[in-house]
């Protein structure tokens, strides 16, 4: 065994100890960073705005701070952008994660010198969870690599801009660097097309043991091998035994991908945030992602169907249960206050507290009072799935036709099958009557005549690498939304229809 792998497991064992003790007393921990914040930021111009200093209970917390999304708390991040100091957060950041946002047009994020750490912990501390659980660390001797963005960044103002795949790669502790892959060259090529070959150049014949991106993308790499060698995964990398992820749930890629890798291999589940680190998968084989609430954050929560009433009810972390959908409110040492990240949560349990994500809570379709969520059309796809095997999936999305040409108004699956079904209607009904059975208000539009059935459009190959590279988001951190209330998207994917 190499020297990474053998010390690992020390490491692992101090860390799960300190985990534990926080996780067991989640409120005491968050009751300390919550009066750490407050304190940290009472001096600057959001504290002073809304009376940091007067402040002592969660209660008056969230009477003086209202909720906002980056929208909301755009006026003060622009003067941070602009150089000024002191705004959110004591000085200025240490860097701005650059982000695609859907109104906002391009949001930066402030990661300051307080909350870098935690980023990099995160995912230090999921591998670290895996050793510990698993007693298997031989993969840290082998090469380990990351699908991200470039690593290359800019300065505005004083501060370094990136994105947070790229400012993370900075921070990769030195005793990995010598076994990370891709290298900083091929990291920082912007073309993802090109980028793609020129790692499956330094990749093809190398050790490879664990391999971490977002699944849609990860699956592009590896059909790119198979194209190239003929081969399947398992064969080109026969030491490859973990996978990481995050970004999107895997299940609608887990067929293919496991397929395509032609064994059974490990899996972690992250949850990563330009924000902060929220979540990692602490138990393998297990449902839910163990939330970190000594990082640095202080939570909030708002049951998702009072999400959009004017003064929601605001949860602490001990007032949460089990099978709700919130919406997720952050409150960061990198100075984001009342913050909505747009995700929502479903707790599988508590003490310690593990979520599942649930969607967005944007990301709906409501057309006709459905409001149907991501959490349910992925649960619809992966039931129908399962009754129909032969059925291999790169990648959907939804959204609703409200005015077509003739009949009733229905929803649009756009759908790129690796393999479609034997029996595509019967595909399509066993999609639909697992919606209806998912959602009480789209069964009550179904058989009040409201609605049709869903029609599922099937796309021809590459089309949503070809859509998304027409965008400029091809590769890196970028996804398409799993549900549209508008058919933006759905218009322009319908080009590559077959």
């Amino acid at each position: 065994m190499g020297f990474r792998s053998v010390l690992s497991k020390p490491l692992a064992s101090l860390v799960v100890g300190k985990q534990k003790k926080w996780a067991l007393e989640p409120g005491n921990a968050q009751k300390q960073i919550f009066d750490r914040l407050l304190a940290s930021a009472r001096n600057t111009a959001f504290g002073q705005d809304h009376g940091f200093k007067e402040i002592s209970t969660f209660q008056e917390f969230a009477t003086q701070v209202p909720i906002k999304d980056y929208e909301g708390l755009k006026p003060y991040i622009d003067r941070v952008v602009k150089g000024e100091k002191d705004i959110l957060w004591p000085g200025q950041p240490l860097y701005f994660a650059k982000t695609s946002g859907t109104t906002s047009g391009v949001k930066y994020i402030p990661i300051s010198k307080d909350s870098i750490g935690f980023h990099i912990n995160g995912a230090r501390d999921a591998l670290l969870n895996y050793v510990y659980h698993t007693g298997k660390s031989a993969f840290l001797d082998g090469n380990l690599m990351f699908l991200s963005g470039s690593p290359e960044m800019e300065k505005k103002n004083g501060v370094y801009v990136g994105r947070l795949s790229g400012i993370v790669n900075h921070h990769v502790p030195s005793y990995l660097r010598s076994n990370q892959k891709p290298s900083f060259a091929t990291n920082c090529m912007e073309d993802w097309e090109q980028k793609l070959d020129a790692i499956i150049e330094e990749t093809l014949h190398a050790r490879m043991t664990l391999i971490s991106g977002i699944p849609p993308w990860v699956q592009m790499y590896f059909d790119r091998i198979v194209a190239r060698t003929g081969k399947k995964i398992n064969q080109v990398f026969p030491d490859f035994s973990l996978m990481v992820y995050g970004g999107v749930n895997f299940q609608p890629y887990k067929a293919k991908l496991m397929d395509t890798i032609d064994k059974k291999i490990d899996t972690i589940e992250t949850y990563p945030a330009s924000e902060g680190f929220i979540a990692f998968q602490d138990l393998p084989e297990s449902e839910g992602l163990l939330m970190l609430l000594n990082s640095g954050i202080f939570y909030e929560f708002v049951k998702t169907e009072d999400y959009f009433k004017e003064n929601p009810r605001r949860y602490t972390i001990d007032e949460v249960e089990t099978g709700v959908n919130y919406a997720v409110i952050m409150n960061t040492n990198a100075g984001l206050w009342g913050y909505s990240i747009g995700d929502t949560v479903k707790f599988v349990s508590t003490y310690p507290h593990r979520v599942i994500v649930s969607g967005r809570i944007k990301h709906f379709i409501s057309a006709f009072g459905e409001h149907v969520i991501g959490e349910e059309v992925e649960k619809a796809m992966k039931r129908a799935m399962e009754k129909h095997p032969e059925t291999e999936l790169i990648e959907f999305t939804v959204a609703p036709q409200v005015t077509p040409s003739e009949g009733l108004p229905y929803h649009e699956w756009l759908v790129e099958f690796g393999r479609e079904p034997y029996n595509t209607e019967a595909f399509v009904r066993d999609l639909n009557q697992a919606l209806v059975e998912l959602n009480v208000y789209y069964d009550d539009l179904i058989t009040g005549n409201i609605l049709r059935p869903l029609v599922l459009s099937s796309l021809r190959r590459d089309a949503f690498r070809e859509y998304m590279k027409s965008l400029g988001k091809l590769g890196g951190q970028n996804k398409v939304p799993r549900l549209s209330n508008d058919r933006k998207i759905a218009d322009q994917l319908l080009h590559y229809k077959k």
